[in-house]
């Protein structure tokens, strides 16, 4: 499988399949969907053993992908419908004995809008942990014990984000980490329409390109939820879908076109790309991409997660009630 870069475990299955290394499901790995209404769809893949981490490059767990249809943030009621379904796939990735006391982290730049989710994230989270030890007699009771954190970025704090949380977690000793960051997705279709959820944990940085200490239950010593959300794509992965299309279109209107669409199509799909990487990174550089309206998007996107969280983590608490509380 060559590397179209993303960072999505639903992605990493379908290039195994679209390469065509396997007919049917890969050995270590198992998925299932799950269609809502408003044209809303849950995929859930399961890396079981070694097998699956080796095929796919992710590590054991549960990666919850929750795609949203095109123009959603248009309609109110796909907004409602999505933060509700964020709040289902969530609970499933953590028993309740893990909510009493959470750490909710908003990993990425503020200054950087496709980097920016898991701050932005953070702004609408329901933060309650002041509140339940200063003045408990004042708090509902439904409401659970959340903190956050938006701990910037190395090169702005100098610090490595995993250390900063490691401290903090080993100072207020939260018995559940939430994690929140942008990712790359491999399609285009994607960006800024999909959320994911998984119980390994995230790695800041990843979306970008720039890796660092993971946030993860090893490094941390306490269970790691970690969402993304992808808001940029490789601009080798958007050339080389792009000519995928050409192909496509020539074929059913190849009059006159016959021997150019001959030439594209002797060049396997896995030389293509490597060569607009290669031409690409030559002539501009390692380009990544994000949509003209990231800001919109962006900020839609991180209000569906931080209203999955507020609903998941607080018990009985609906969207009017958080809109009350905000």
């Amino acid at each position: 499988m060559f590397n179209k870069r993303t960072d999505l475990a639903l992605e990493a299955r379908e290039l195994l399949f679209e390469a065509g290394e396997t007919l049917s499901e890969i050995k270590g790995v198992r998925a299932e969907e799950e269609f809502f209404e408003h044209d809303i769809k849950t995929t859930t893949v399961e890396v079981l053993d070694k097998n699956g981490e080796k095929a796919l490059h992710k590590e054991k767990g549960r990666y919850i992908t929750i795609e949203l249809p095109q123009n959603w943030w248009m309609e109110q009621t796909v907004y409602e419908a999505a933060c509700k379904i964020c709040a289902k796939e969530l609970k499933k990735l953590v028993s309740g004995n893990f909510l009493e006391n959470v750490l909710v982290v908003g990993l990425g730049n503020r200054n950087i809008t496709p980097d920016a989710v898991g701050p932005i994230t953070l702004d609408h989270v329901l933060v309650t942990r002041h509140l339940i030890r200063y003045m408990p007699e004042e708090i509902d009771k439904r409401l659970k014990s959340v903190c956050g954190i938006a701990p910037g970025v190395l090169g702005i704090t100098g610090l490595e984000t995993g250390e900063i949380i490691k401290g903090l977690s080993e100072k207020i000793r939260p018995s559940l980490i939430i994690a929140i960051d942008a990712l790359c997705s491999r399609s285009v279709k994607r960006v800024n329409k999909t959320i994911q959820l998984s119980d390994t944990g995230i790695t800041p940085g990843a979306g970008v390109g720039n890796r660092r200490m993971s946030l993860n239950e090893k490094e941390m010593g306490v269970p790691v939820i970690g969402v993304g959300v992808p808001t940029v794509i490789d601009a080798a992965t958007i050339a080389a879908d792009a000519i995928d299309l050409l192909i496509k279109n020539m074929k059913e209107n190849a009059e006159g076109n016959q021997r150019f669409l001959e030439m594209l199509k002797d060049a396997e799909e896995e030389d293509r790309f490597l060569l607009l990487k290669e031409v690409l990174g030559e002539n501009v550089g390692d380009f990544i991409v994000t949509p003209k309206d990231i800001d919109e998007q962006a900020e839609e996107m991180s209000r569906i997660i931080a209203n999955g969280i507020n609903i998941a983590l607080h018990e009985g608490i609906s969207l009017s009630d958080i809109d009350r509380y905000k």
